[in-house]
């Protein structure tokens, strides 16, 4: 049976199941699941673990003799088989069906796997095993709820963040959820609890460097060609690679052109930046940016983001450092020679 994410503590804090299988490609969602059923199967009495990876070659015979041979230290054990992106071949897909119709007494199976296209979600081992245990699917979280996912997870460790502490964290992390849950984790342990403000939350990751590409980026928005500068040496000497400036600046650029190109077809600004999830104390950045920056002076810029990139890659010819230091003047309002027609650095 299939159930959702969120669905799998109740089930487990009503029965256990013989058979699990947990899949999908958002790898921290992932793991919480499965530590979940070892708890629940822990605190049952299925005190032995014993782990299966299948790799090239896998014999999938093993599964039959671990799942029936006696323990020697506890009468209930749980049996996990971790496909990682490998699916059962066809002895695996007869043996798992086989087990799914008689799965072993005091054995719990536990079977974890990456993300299982459509067709492996019809196959017959994955139908037997979906009618005899319990499947939970793990999606990725959309971007529009990050936020949400975020906020609750914060207050789960006695956080109390504000609507734009939350959309800030979901704005740096950019979707990944390991990195999301370090922060709330960093966070957790340097205030203990409570409220938690936009402004606390940029003090921790102002933290984490001596100068910030997101200090670069709201440098530029802010039309602080100095200090752009002087971030810009700050992030070369300190080996920060260029590909995650290129990140950011690409992902700034790419947000004004879209706010450019609303506004120039009539839409309200205002309306924009709240459908795009910005934060209050940002949009004053972002309205003043869009006062210097046309649609057409944006799109010059993402491509100047383009060739930045193929520079990072050694497709084109150039420093990136030095095309990251006229980029970011330029989104800084500054009129600068790209890259390779001028030395900064």
């Amino acid at each position: 049976m299939k159930i959702r994410l969120e669905q799998l503590g109740g089930q487990l804090a009503r029965r256990l199941a013989p058979l699990y299988v947990v899949y999908g490609d958002e790898p921290l969602l992932v793991q919480e699941a499965l530590a979940a059923i070892r708890d629940a199967a822990r605190d049952r009495g299925y005190s032995e673990r014993e782990c299966l990876t299948v790799e090239a070659g896998f014999d999938w015979n093993r599964l039959w003799q671990s799942a029936a041979s006696p323990s020697l230290f506890a009468e209930r054990r749980l049996l996990e088989v971790r496909l990682g992106g490998a699916k059962p071949d066809e002895a695996g897909s007869k043996i798992l069906q086989a087990y799914a119709k008689r799965p072993a007494e005091d054995v719990v199976l536990l079977l974890s796997a990456g993300k299982l296209d459509a067709g492996a979600q019809k196959s017959a081992w994955f139908t037997a095993l979906d009618a005899a245990g319990i499947v939970v699917p793990v999606w990725p979280v959309d971007a529009s709820q990050l936020p949400a996912w975020i906020e609750q997870r914060m207050r789960t460790q006695g956080l109390l963040p504000t609507p734009e502490a939350a959309s800030l964290l979901a704005e740096r992390v950019e979707g990944n959820l390991l990195a999301a849950a370090q922060e709330i984790a960093r966070l957790q342990l340097l205030f203990g609890g409570g409220a938690i403000s936009a402004e606390q939350l940029l003090e921790v990751v102002g933290d984490s460097a001596r100068y910030s590409v997101y200090a670069l980026v709201d440098a530029a928005l802010a039309g602080q060609a100095e200090r752009v500068a002087r971030i810009v040496y700050g992030l070369r000497d300190e080996g920060i690679e260029p590909v995650l400036v290129c990140w950011a600046l690409h992902r700034e650029i790419r947000l004004l052109a879209l706010l450019a190109f609303a506004t120039a077809q009539g839409q309200a600004l205002e309306r924009e930046l709240t459908r795009n999830g910005i934060w209050e104390k940002r949009k004053p950045l972002l309205r003043r940016a869009l006062q210097r920056l046309p649609v057409n002076v944006c799109r010059r810029l993402l491509d100047r983001c383009a060739r930045l990139d193929r520079m990072i890659k050694g497709v084109e010819q150039g420093s990136p450092w030095d095309e990251i230091l006229s980029l970011g003047l330029s989104l800084a309002g500054w009129d600068v020679l790209p890259a390779g027609q001028s030395e900064w650095l």
